[in-house]
C-alpha cells in the first residue's frame, strides 16, 4: 500500500507541473462583413478576466489556459461572438456582423469603421483611434487633435491671463461655440470662461477639450457638417463625440515627460487606465491621470525707438529724460524683464466609465470625469518708466540709477514689478442612464450635470488708486458655468429598409458671475487685472425644451435618404426650428459613393453673451486703459440701441464623392458651405472724442473711455473643402507602411453686407466692426492646413512620420492712434512642422515612446504686406510707411508691444511658438 501511494504521489507530481503549463496559442485576425480589418475589437476568454484586443489590422494573440476555452468578439455597433478554441491555431479569422439592436450603441455621429475618414457613410466623418492621437507627443487632447485633424485649429495665445487655463479651438473658421462637443453621445458642459482677448475665438466659450485624459480615450469622432437637426444648439460647425474606454482589457500606468529644445517648458505626467469586466457584459474602466507643465518664455528683445515711441518722446533726443531713462534700463534688462510664453499648469484628472447590464434586454450604464486644474502666468512687466507704484518699493537693486526718468529719491534702484496672475479651475461631467428594448423599440433615458467653474487670484500687483493703503495680493472673483440635460430618445427599425427615431431633450443652465473683493476693483482696481465689481456679479438661468424626429429609408441598396426635424423652445428668447436632409448612392461595387446634406442650424446665445458684464485692463494704442462690457441687457446696451441677442440661424451644404478601391485604399473628398445670419460678435471697443454726441454722453455716465458688448451684428459665409486619402498595409518586407494626407481648404471666409451698426454707434462714426475684428472673424486662421503622414510598422518597433503644413495666416491689427492699418496686414508664411514619433514593445507588456514635435524648430514668421485699393485715403500713407525702413520697423514694433511678442505678435496666430520639443513616455500593462 505504501508502495502505491508512492507511485501514485509521482504520477501526481509529473502530471500536474503538465497540467498547469498546458494551453491553447491562438492568434487571427478580426474584419467585419466586408473583410475590412477592425481595431480595437475586445477579445476576451469567457469566465476569464483575461483578454487582449486586435492592432490596427485587426490582428489579436492571445493565450488559453488548459486544453479549452471559449473567446469572446466584442466591439462597439456589432454582435458579440463566441468561438470554442480546442485546438492551438495561428490562422484564425473572426467575422462580426453589425448589430441588428443599438442597445449597447453609444456613436451617434457615424460610421464603425476605422479608416482615417469614412468613405460609404452618408455623411463626412473623421475617424480617430486614441492611438493615433498618441503619436502627435502633444500633451493634452485639444492638442493632438491639432496635428491630426486639418479643420480643427487651436494655438497657445500669445497673451495669457485666464485663457492659460485653456485655449480657444475651432472647426472650420466657425468659433468654438459652434462646434457641438459630446461624451459618449451625450453634452459636455461648456467653459465658464468668455475670451476677450484679440484671438481667434473672441468673445465666444466653448467646451474644456484639455480636461478630458487622453487615456481614458477609446476613439473621437468627427461628424463635419451641421448637425443642429439631431442634436440642438451649437452644432453649426460639427459634432465632436469623445467614446470612453469601455470593455476592460488590461491595465496600463504611463510615465511621460517633456522638454522644450530651449530647455523650459518641462513637462511631466502620470497616468493610470485600470477596470474590470464583470456580470457578462458589464464592464468598469476608470483614469486617473497627473500633469505639470513648466513655464517656457519667449520673450522678444525691446525695440527701442519703438518703446520710446510708446513711453517716452520720440521728439527729443535719446539724452534727454524720459528718454535715457528707457535707454539706460534696456541696456540692462533688454528684454524689459518680461517672461511671456506659456504658463505653468498643474492639473488632477479622474474619469470613468461604466456600464451593468440588468436584465437580457437593459443595461445601466454611467460615465463621469472630473478635473481640477491650477494655473499661473506671468502679465507684462511693469518697468519702472511705465510704472512708478510706491507699493512695492521692495523690487530694487541697491546701486541702481533712477529709471522712472525723475529725480524722486523715493525711485533710486526701483526696478519695477511683474504681476502674476493664478486661476483655479474645476470641471465635472457625469451621466447616469438606462438603455433597453422592447418589441424592436429602443430606449435611451439619460441625465447628464456638468459644471465649470474658474477664481482667480493676482499677486505681485497694487491699485494704484489705494495709495500706500493698496494690498499687494487680490481675489479678483470668477464665473461659473453649469447645465442639467435629460435626454430619451427612443428608435425602431420598422421595416428592412426604414428606420425612426425620435427623442426630446430639456436642458437648464446657469451662469454665475462672481464679484472680486472690493480692492480688487475699487476705483482704477487691480493693475493687470481689475477685479469683478459688486454691482456686475450675477447669477442667471435659462431653460429649453427640444424634440426631434429622425428618419432613414434605404430606397434601395445604393440609395440611402436620410431626413430629421428639430424644434425648440428657449425661456429667454423664444422658438427655433430646424430641419435637415442628407443622401448618399453608391456605385461600382459599392467603391464609389456620392453623398450630400442641407440643412438649417441654430445656435442660442450662451448665457455668458448675454450677461457678462465687466471692466478690464486692455492694451490699447500701448497703454493699458480701462475698457467695459455692457451686458446685452443693461441700460447702457438699450441707451445704445443694441437690441436683446436672439439665435443665430445657418443654412448649411455639402456634397462629397468617397472612393475606396479596396480595402486598404480609399480617398474622400468633401465641399461645405455654411452662411451664418445674425451672427453674434463681440464689438470692437467703441469711443469717441466728441462730447456733442449720443455715445460720448453714454460713455461717461459709465465712467469708461471704451465700450464693447454683444450684438446680432453680421452675416457671413464660409466655403472650403476636406479631402482626406489613406492607404494602408503596404508591404515593405518584414514591415508594413500606412501614408494618410488629409487637409483642409478654405476657399471663402467672409462677411456679406454691411454689419448692423446702432444709430448711436453710427452718427459718431463708429463701427461695431473695426478692421482688427474683421481680420480675427476672416483670416486670422491658416487658409489651408495639411497633414501628411506616414506610418511603419516593424515588427516590435513602429515610426510615425508626420508633416503638418499650416498655410498663410494674415491679421490686421490697429495702428497707434492712426488709420494706415487699414492697409496694412501681418502676414504669416506658410510653414511646415515636422514631427517623429519612435515607438517599441520592449516586451509584451512594456513599450516606449519618444516623439521630437517641430523637428527643425520651425517657428511662425510674419511680415507686413500692402493690401486694400489705391484709391483708398490711407493707401499711400501705409505704402510710404512701409518704404521707409525706421517707419516700418516702428510699426513692427508696436504690433509686437515693442518687441515683447516678436514671434506671433501681440494678438497674432497660426502655431506653437515653442519650437522643437522633446518627449518621451513608458507604458506598462497589468
Amino acid at each position: 500500500m505504501r508502495l502505491l501511494t508512492k507511485h501514485f504521489l509521482m504520477l501526481l507530481l509529473f502530471i500536474a507541473p503538465l497540467a498547469v503549463m498546458a494551453q491553447l496559442s491562438v492568434s487571427g485576425t478580426v474584419t467585419d462583413a466586408n473583410s475590412n480589418p477592425l481595431s480595437g475589437v475586445s477579445v476576451k476568454i469567457r469566465n476569464s478576466n483575461s483578454g487582449t484586443s486586435t492592432d490596427a489590422e485587426g490582428k489579436f494573440s492571445i493565450n488559453i489556459p488548459g486544453s479549452r476555452g471559449v473567446l469572446e468578439f466584442s466591439y462597439v455597433g456589432f454582435t458579440t461572438q463566441s468561438v470554442t478554441i480546442i485546438n492551438s491555431t495561428s490562422s484564425l479569422v473572426v467575422k462580426l456582423v453589425a448589430a441588428n439592436s443599438n442597445l449597447d450603441e453609444i456613436i451617434v455621429t457615424g460610421s464603425r469603421a476605422l479608416p482615417r475618414s469614412s468613405a460609404t457613410t452618408p455623411l463626412p466623418v473623421d475617424n480617430l483611434d486614441v492611438s493615433v492621437l498618441k503619436t502627435t507627443g502633444q500633451t493634452t487632447f485639444d492638442k493632438a487633435l491639432q496635428y491630426r485633424v486639418p479643420s480643427f485649429n487651436t494655438v497657445n495665445t500669445p497673451v495669457n491671463d485666464a485663457t492659460t487655463l485653456l485655449d480657444p479651438y475651432e472647426i472650420r473658421n466657425l468659433g468654438p461655440s459652434r462646434t457641438l462637443i459630446l461624451i459618449n453621445g451625450k453634452r459636455k458642459n461648456l467653459s465658464s470662461l468668455l475670451y476677450v482677448q484679440f484671438s481667434p475665438g473672441r468673445g465666444e466659450t466653448g467646451a474644456d477639450l484639455s480636461a478630458i485624459p487622453t487615456d481614458a480615450i477609446k476613439r473621437v469622432e468627427i461628424l463635419r457638417d451641421g448637425a443642429s437637426a439631431q442634436y440642438g444648439s451649437d452644432a453649426i460647425a460639427g459634432v465632436m463625440n469623445i467614446i470612453l474606454k469601455d470593455r476592460y482589457q488590461y491595465s496600463t500606468l504611463t510615465l511621460k515627460g517633456g522638454v522644450t529644445g530651449k530647455g523650459d517648458g518641462a513637462t511631466y505626467g502620470l497616468a493610470y487606465n485600470g477596470g474590470a469586466n464583470f456580470a457578462g457584459k458589464g464592464f468598469i474602466n476608470y483614469t486617473v491621470d497627473f500633469s505639470q507643465q513648466d513655464n517656457a518664455v519667449r520673450s522678444g528683445i525691446i525695440d527701442v525707438p519703438t518703446e520710446i515711441a510708446t513711453f517716452g518722446d520720440p521728439t527729443q533726443p535719446l539724452t534727454s529724460q524720459p528718454n535715457k531713462a528707457i535707454v539706460d534700463y534696456l541696456k540692462v534688462y533688454p528684454n524689459a524683464n518680461n517672461t511671456n510664453g506659456t504658463g505653468e499648469i498643474t492639473a488632477a484628472k479622474f474619469n470613468y466609465n461604466l456600464g451593468i447590464p440588468i436584465n437580457e434586454n437593459t443595461f445601466f450604464y454611467s460615465n463621469a470625469g472630473f478635473v481640477a486644474k491650477k494655473a499661473i502666468s506671468n502679465a507684462n512687466f511693469r518697468t519702472p518708466y511705465w510704472r512708478t507704484d510706491a507699493g512695492l518699493l521692495h523690487n530694487r537693486i541697491p546701486g541702481a540709477p533712477n529709471y522712472t526718468g525723475g529725480n524722486d529719491p523715493l525711485y533710486e534702484g526701483y526696478i519695477g514689478y511683474r504681476p502674476s496672475f493664478e486661476g483655479d479651475l474645476i470641471d465635472n461631467n457625469a451621466t447616469f442612464g438606462v438603455k433597453s428594448e422592447k418589441n424592436g423599440w429602443k430606449h435611451d433615458v439619460s441625465l447628464t450635470l456638468g459644471s465649470n467653474q474658474q477664481l482667480y487670484t493676482v499677486e505681485n500687483t497694487v491699485n494704484r488708486s489705494l495709495g500706500t493703503a493698496s494690498p499687494t495680493a487680490f481675489k479678483p472673483g470668477g464665473y461659473h458655468f453649469s447645465h442639467i440635460v435629460g435626454n430619451y430618445d427612443v428608435s425602431k427599425s420598422l421595416t428592412d429598409n426604414f428606420s425612426l427615431a425620435f427623442g426630446t431633450e430639456i436642458r437648464n443652465e446657469t451662469f454665475k458671475i462672481i464679484s472680486g473683493d472690493t480692492a480688487s476693483y475699487s476705483k482704477e482696481g487691480a493693475n493687470s487685472f481689475p477685479g469683478i465689481r459688486a454691482e456686475n456679479a450675477s447669477t442667471n438661468s435659462r431653460f429649453n425644451f427640444g424634440a426631434y424626429v429622425d428618419a432613414s429609408w434605404d430606397i434601395t441598396k445604393d440609395f440611402l435618404l436620410n431626413g430629421a426635424f428639430r424644434t425648440e423652445k428657449y425661456s429667454d428668447f423664444g422658438n427655433a426650428s430646424v430641419w435637415k436632409l442628407s443622401s448618399r448612392y453608391k456605385f461600382a461595387d459599392d467603391k464609389v459613393i456620392i453623398r450630400a446634406s442641407a440643412s438649417t442650424g441654430f445656435r442660442a446665445p450662451t448665457l455668458h453673451q448675454i450677461y457678462a458684464q465687466s471692466t478690464q485692463a486692455s492694451f490699447v494704442a500701448g497703454t493699458i486703459q480701462l475698457s467695459g462690457l455692457f451686458n446685452n441687457r443693461s441700460k447702457q446696451a438699450f441707451l445704445l440701441g443694441v437690441p436683446r441677442l436672439k439665435p443665430e440661424k445657418s443654412d448649411n451644404y455639402t456634397i462629397g464623392l468617397g472612393i475606396t478601391p479596396n480595402r486598404n485604399l480609399s480617398f474622400t473628398f468633401d465641399y461645405y458651405n455654411i452662411t451664418i445670419k445674425d451672427r453674434i460678435v463681440y464689438s470692437s471697443s467703441i469711443s469717441t472724442s466728441d462730447p456733442n454726441t449720443q455715445l460720448y454722453q453714454i460713455l461717461q455716465a459709465a465712467g469708461v473711455v471704451q465700450a464693447n458688448f454683444f450684438i446680432n451684428g453680421i452675416k457671413t459665409r464660409t466655403s472650403g473643402i476636406d479631402y482626406v486619402a489613406s492607404y494602408r498595409n503596404i508591404p515593405l518586407g518584414k514591415a508594413k507602411l500606412g501614408v494618410n494626407v488629409a487637409g483642409n481648404v478654405t476657399i471663402s471666409n467672409e462677411i456679406l453686407g454691411s454689419p448692423n451698426n446702432p444709430k448711436a454707434i453710427s452718427d459718431a462714426g463708429g463701427d461695431i466692426l473695426s478692421a482688427q475684428i474683421r481680420s480675427l472673424l476672416t483670416e486670422s486662421r491658416p487658409k489651408f492646413k495639411t497633414v501628411v503622414g506616414l506610418d511603419l510598422n516593424v515588427q516590435k518597433w513602429n515610426f510615425n512620420l508626420t508633416n503638418t503644413v499650416f498655410g498663410p495666416t494674415k491679421f490686421q491689427d490697429l495702428d497707434n492712434g492712426g488709420s494706415i492699418m487699414n492697409n496694412i496686414k501681418q502676414v504669416f508664411n506658410t510653414a511646415v512642422v515636422t514631427d517623429l514619433n519612435i515607438g517599441y514593445d520592449i516586451t509584451s507588456k512594456v513599450s516606449a515612446s519618444f516623439t521630437v514635435n517641430n523637428i527643425f524648430n520651425v517657428l511662425p514668421k510674419w511680415k507686413l504686406e500692402l493690401t486694400g485699393k489705391t484709391s483708398d485715403p490711407d493707401y499711400n500713407s501705409a505704402k510710404a510707411t512701409l518704404a521707409s525702413p525706421p517707419d516700418k520697423s516702428l510699426l513692427e514694433g508696436f504690433l509686437s508691444f515693442s518687441g515683447r511678442y516678436r514671434i506671433l505678435g501681440y494678438n497674432g496666430s497660426q502655431f506653437s511658438q515653442l519650437g522643437t520639443i522633446f518627449n518621451a513616455s513608458v507604458t506598462f500593462k497589468f
